[in-house]
């Protein structure tokens, strides 16, 4: 059967693709700011000082797994489906999220010299983690009032928030910078640990201003009333957002979505600080030392990790949208909408992966010498790009899963990839170095979007003929590589970060335009 992406434009559904959109442009817009940010910290604190901080920040990302991102998840998935009791939904999830958030606030400020020395093995980081824990709060704030828009399917004040935070964080960092060589100072890692805190304390108080200039209104149904005892009928009045006083009443509904995805996050976050805080100290037993270790893992993690995440920007959009669109439309029994859904999140994540693909094996070299003055890292760009593919389907499929109420099964999935990965780093890290690492990494990612894929197919049946979605893409990406190869006979590549940008695009435009003509 032929599928036209106007089968997904009806008016009810233009709000999910309005906002996956704005979410999209101001990732990238994001996503650009945060390579300048990258490209200015590792010429600040260096390699060794990224990777510190790489190997401190996995305790923030558990204590937001556990405070903000599953109640988050849990607001946006239940308010979805249950518009207008959105204002008590929020307040009672934000209520419980800040509640939650003073329990890893004490850990970190309290416990400094025990995680510090016996978890992350390194005591220096003992100074940088209660500015870390004061972050905590002002996360679970924002994340909160994101979820409470996303569930209203109102896009634009998250996509603004995330503007905020990179433009402040940034600033912010700048200025810090500035005053520490004025007055003589030394410039260490507690400098990206500050301006983690500055840009979480200004999405706060951005989404917290916005909610009360701008509450997400939910639309009224036509003809809504209600019937007193008397008979008299009374016009529904719109909800703002110090509405229902029955806040608690919406506390069981919220843990039932919140407690799942919370002990998932828990583990993978867990999983997840396990394998930063092991890398290191398997490069180590590989015969590097502790400075060498560091440098790697900062040069993977905050130089190459980030161009294979940059396109990912337009599928974690997806994802974020597509978890409440698709609970929506499983509350409404509409299983050809979330058909459509998963036809089009699966094709586009080829689409993309494929390209990603042929740009970085093309450019990933040039990019990470020119860029960070590191030839490791345009290594690791060129290996690392061949995981494009499978990252954006697991991301946008477990999303999918998420919202039809799969949260298990995209929990044991991940679990599973995450499992690889440290067998990997455990075994074949002190044998081969980081390419053990990198070689888990592609092995996990490539069974994860098998396994989510195989999974969302057994529960909504949607389209995905492989000559469409794979074959076709890949010979108009060798004929897209071919052309730009034959220009550059023409005009050779000087190696100039600008003139790889504008032979990127001519790739990229030379991709759609053919693809759109073969798939038409």
């Amino acid at each position: 059967m032929d599928f036209h992406i106007s089968q997904f434009l009806s008016p009810g559904r233009k709000e999910f693709v309005k906002g996956t959109l704005l979410l999209t442009g101001a990732g990238l817009f994001c996503r650009v700011l945060g390579f300048f940010y990258r490209i200015y910290m590792s010429r600040t604190i260096g390699a060794e000082g990224l990777g510190l901080y790489n190997m401190i920040h996995p305790l923030f990302s558990i204590a937001f797994a556990v405070c903000a991102g599953s109640i988050q998840t849990a607001l946006s998935q239940y308010i979805a489906a249950n518009q207008e009791k959105g204002p008590a939904v929020f307040k009672c999830g934000l209520f419980l999220s800040l509640s939650l958030s003073v329990i890893p606030l004490l850990l970190l400020w309290k416990g400094k010299m025990f995680l510090a020395g016996n978890i992350l093995s390194e005591p220096q980081a003992a100074r940088y983690l209660p500015v870390l824990a004061v972050s905590v709060p002002f996360a679970c704030l924002h994340a909160c009032i994101n979820g409470y828009y996303y569930g209203m399917n109102k896009a634009h004040i998250p996509s603004f928030s995330q503007i905020a935070e990179q433009v402040i964080r940034m600033g912010a960092v700048w200025l810090l910078v500035g005053y520490l060589e004025k007055n003589g100072k030394s410039v260490t890692v507690g400098l990206a640990v500050e301006g983690h805190l500055i840009g979480e304390m200004a999405s706060a108080a951005f989404t917290f201003l916005a909610l009360f200039l701008v509450p997400p209104q939910r639309k009224e149904r036509q003809n809504e009333t209600l019937i007193g005892e008397t008979g008299r009928q009374k016009r529904v009045e719109k909800e703002n957002v110090l509405g229902d006083n029955a806040v608690f009443a919406n506390l069981g509904p919220i843990l039932i979505l919140a407690l799942p995805l919370m002990g998932n996050r828990l583990v993978l976050n867990l999983l997840g600080s396990a394998e930063a805080i092991l890398i290191p100290s398997r490069l180590i037993d590989y015969g590097l030392t502790n400075k060498e270790a560091l440098s790697i893992y900062g040069v993977l993690t905050s130089m190459a990790l980030p161009f294979i995440l940059f396109p990912s920007a337009l599928t974690n959009s997806m994802a974020v949208l597509l978890l409440p669109s698709a609970a929506k439309a499983q509350a409404e029994k509409d299983e050809s909408r979330i058909s459509t859904m998963v036809t089009l999140s699966f094709r586009y994540s080829c689409y993309m992966g494929i390209l990603c693909i042929g740009l970085f094996i093309r450019f990933g070299k040039s990019l990470g010498t020119i860029i960070f003055h590191n030839e490791l890292s345009g290594s690791f760009i060129m290996v690392l790009c061949w995981l494009c593919p499978f990252m954006y389907l697991a991301t946008t499929m477990g999303s999918i899963q998420n919202g039809l109420g799969k949260t298990g099964i995209t929990f044991l999935q991940n679990m599973f990839a995450m499992g690889i990965r440290l067998v990997f780093v455990l075994f074949a890290v002190p044998l081969f170095g980081i390419r053990g690492y990198l070689w888990g990494f592609l092995v996990s990612e490539l069974l994860l979007a098998f396994l989510c894929c195989f999974s969302v197919r057994r529960q909504v049946e949607f389209h995905c003929n492989m000559a469409d979605c794979v074959l076709k893409p890949g010979l108009v990406l060798l004929i897209s590589l071919g052309l730009e190869l034959a220009l550059c006979t023409a005009i050779p590549v000087t190696g100039s970060f600008l003139e790889i940008v504008f032979h990127m695009g001519i790739i990229t435009v030379c991709y759609g335009a053919f693809l759109g003509v073969i798939l038409r």
